[in-house]
């Protein structure tokens, strides 16, 4: 069960002057409150989750291109071993410029 306890204050005049009654100050007050603690809970959530995806994101990155250059290196290879299979002086080759 939750604990409550009492609260007493004193407003001063400036905001007095919205003729407002103490307990609809501190409605809105308690109001605002909140809300200003839910969107800060909201921005640092916000930053957490970036942060994580951004680790998540570079590792992705990191396994596409050495998945990429590891493709690349294959293909080259493949390209370097596909002379015609008449291989002689007068035989027609063909000549790829590799990356």
């Amino acid at each position: 069960m939750s604990s409550s306890k009492r609260l007493f204050f004193s407003l001063s005049e400036a905001l007095k002057e919205d003729n407002k009654k103490k307990s609809q100050f501190i409605k809105q007050a308690v109001i605002l409150y909140i809300e200003e603690k839910k969107k800060l809970e909201y921005i640092e959530n916000m930053k957490k989750g970036y942060a994580e995806m951004g680790t998540i994101n570079l590792e992705f990155s990191e396994m596409s291109s050495a998945y990429d250059l590891k493709e690349c290196l294959e293909y080259e290879t493949w390209l370097s071993e596909s002379d015609l299979p008449n291989d002689d002086y007068n035989s027609e080759k063909r000549r790829y410029i590799l990356c």
